[in-house]
């Protein structure tokens, strides 16, 4: 079953279920995919495309919570929230930030990384390898202070 397939029988069952932010989330969610899937003339998109869709979604959802937590408005930032904790079972395991931290380390490590201005380089290989499996800002930060550390 694709992913695109998935999030079409949870909008069913968060429809019977009567879950509003559920249904929110994955309806906006379904929404993008057809978005990008009319693009380009199909029906239906990869998996590949989804995890992508997601995760921005995901993203977005993160800094509009933020946002909202800092102009004093924590009933929107929980709905934010409430809508992300829908969208993650959608993606893949995310990694810890100490498993990014080795990752990082063995990337430095591969790549003969010995300051900041290799940074692009690092950030590059370990966006690739780690799509979807946690966020940028998270891979940058780490990068960041492993290669301060040299």
């Amino acid at each position: 079953m694709t992913l695109q397939a998935k999030i079409n029988g949870d909008i069913r069952k968060a429809m019977k279920a009567r879950n509003t932010d559920q249904l929110a989330a994955l309806r906006s969610a379904k929404s993008a995919i057809m978005l990008e899937a009319t693009k380009e003339g199909l029906s239906s998109v990869d998996d590949e495309v989804v995890l992508n869709i997601i995760s921005k979604l995901v993203k977005q959802r993160n800094d509009s919570a933020r946002i909202y937590n800092e102009q004093a408005r924590e009933d929107l930032a929980q709905d934010e929230l409430n809508q992300i904790k829908y969208l993650l079972p959608y993606l893949p395991k995310q990694l810890t930030e100490e498993e990014v931290r080795v990752l990082v380390q063995e990337t430095i490590v591969e790549l003969n990384a010995n300051s900041l201005s290799d940074l692009g380089r690092c950030m590059a290989y370990l966006i690739n390898k780690l799509k979807g499996k946690v966020d940028g800002n998270t891979i940058s930060r780490i990068v960041r202070n492993e290669l301060s550390n040299k």
